[in-house]
Order: C-alpha cells, then structure tokens, then sequence
C-alpha cells in the first residue's frame, strides 16, 4: 500500500495492554520511562467546529514536558495533554510496516477526545479513533505510519488545529465511513493530507473528507477520495504550495489488485475546491 521508509530500522516489539491509573504532574521535565494514566471523564466545551483558525502556527509548539509509555493509551471522555509530549518507550515504529492500533500512541473509544498533545516520533500509528473522535491541537513531531486513522462505522470525526510533519505517506487515513472533518491544520513534508483506505478488507464507501483553512507545503494532495465507492473531498479557504486539491481513485477490496490514480483536481462529483491558493506565506 505505501513505500518502505529506509532512514532508520525500528525493532518490533510485543505491545500489551496496561491498566491506566492516575498520576500527577509536578514537574517540566521527564525520563522516557513508562508510565500509566487515566483519561479525564470531566465534560469539557469544544473548541468551535465551524470557527477555526485559517492561518494556523507553522512551526512544532515547544512542549511542557516529555513522557513515554510502554503501550498505547486507551482514551475514554477526554484527554487534555496540556502539551505535553507523549511518546512509546520502547519504540512502536516500524516505518511504513502495516502495524494497527497496538503501535498507537492514543487509542480514543467513539465520541472521545485528545487534546493539547505534541505525539513524539518513536510511535508507529499515532491515534486510531474507533468510532467518531475529536482531535484538537495535537501535533505529530515525525509521522511514522500514520498520524491518525479514522475507523468509525458512521459519524463525524473532527481535526480541529495542530498539524504534522514528516509524513512518507499520508497524515490521515480513513478506513470507516462517514466525515472527517480538517480544519485550521498544518502540514509539511508529508505524501498526501488525507486518503480514503484504497484496498482495505471490506473497502467500500462512501468516505467524506471536508478539508477548510488547511495550509499544506512541501508535500501532495490534501486528499485522495475513491470516486468508485462515492467519496467526496470539499477544499475550502485552503492552500498547498504545488497547487494539488484533490486526487481521485478507483478503490479496490484487499486481496483485488491495487487501487489506481484516475485524476486530480475538482470534477463536481467527487472533488469540490473552493477558495484555493498556491502561495502558502
């Protein structure tokens, strides 16, 4: 499905799952030992999904403070990370290696939230949201596989903030169905924005992606959408820096061949681009 990353060889390791018990923060600083957590249950406004920032920051925020962990955080409610940098010690990545949500550094249970995370690079799936998910102001310092990948049956996911870097591949990859929603997000260096899953078990659609006040550099389309399955991309108030919207395919079920490039840019049916640009200062 994607290329082999060759910089660096991660060793494989056996993850397993790990009760999260509550644990304090008191200082700015931390060693990669790891550690175990809870999720905050407290309900929490969330940041606007219709107000959004169209010109978001371009650099990786400094962070709070650093920690890692043995095996993937299991996300129930919502997790304010209060940007601190979240890691897997020992690393999870195994480059552009199928891997699954076992190598994540969050896992969000459906209707959950992370927040204010900066995911360190030695993770290989970043966040895998089983059902409909908010994340907000997260940012992804080296992609490994994946940033995130979507997984919901139906629903509405929401990228609001946060951006990613150093994708060989793509950022966000959507195997369920329903919306995605990326907004005021940034990206560089990286393959694609966002991809319907092209030869997934059970592949079909159709898979929204609405794509607004997103700048992406330095990389390719801001999605790939499977026009056989009915998928759509909306660009709005958006810019990538080499003037590539939207890609479409024809998708294919695992097993079947691959799934093949069949045009870009907007044809009305499966790629709509409004307010567009190419100069991303």
């Amino acid at each position: 499905m994607t290329a082999t990353k060759t910089s660096t060889t991660k060793t494989s390791t056996t993850k397993t799952s790990t009760t999260k018990s509550s644990t304090t923060k008191t200082s700015t600083s931390k060693t990669s030992t790891a550690k175990t957590t809870t999720t905050s249950k407290s309900t929490t406004s969330k940041t606007s999904k219709t107000s959004v920032s169209l010109t978001p920051p371009t650099n990786l925020p400094a962070s709070a403070g650093s920690t890692a962990y043995p095996s993937a955080i299991l996300v129930n409610g919502v997790f304010d990370g209060h940007m601190w940098k979240y890691d897997r010690n020992p690393s999870s990545c195994e480059g552009q290696s199928e891997t699954d949500e076992d190598a994540a550094m969050f896992i969000i249970e459906a209707g959950g939230t992370v927040k204010n995370v900066i995911i360190g690079p030695n993770q290989g799936e970043g966040i895998h949201c089983r059902g409909p998910c908010t994340i907000e102001n997260v940012w992804w310092e080296d992609v490994c596989e994946d940033a995130a990948t979507f997984k919901q049956a139906s629903g509405d996911s929401y990228v609001i903030g946060g951006g990613a870097f150093h994708a060989q591949d793509k950022i966000f990859q959507f195997n369920g169905r329903g919306t995605v929603h990326i907004s005021g997000f940034y990206a560089k260096d990286y393959g694609k924005v966002s991809r319907s899953c092209g030869d997934c078990t059970n592949n079909g659609g159709p898979r929204n992606i609405v794509i607004d006040g997103v700048t992406a550099v330095d990389g390719g389309p801001l999605c790939g959408v499977n026009s056989n399955f009915g998928d759509t991309c909306r660009v709005t108030n958006s810019c990538q820096d080499s003037g590539r919207s939207c890609d479409r395919y024809e998708g294919v079920v695992k097993g079947n061949g691959s799934s093949k490039k069949i045009g870009s840019g907007a044809d009305g049916i499966s790629c709509f681009v409004d307010t567009f640009v190419t100069n991303c200062s």
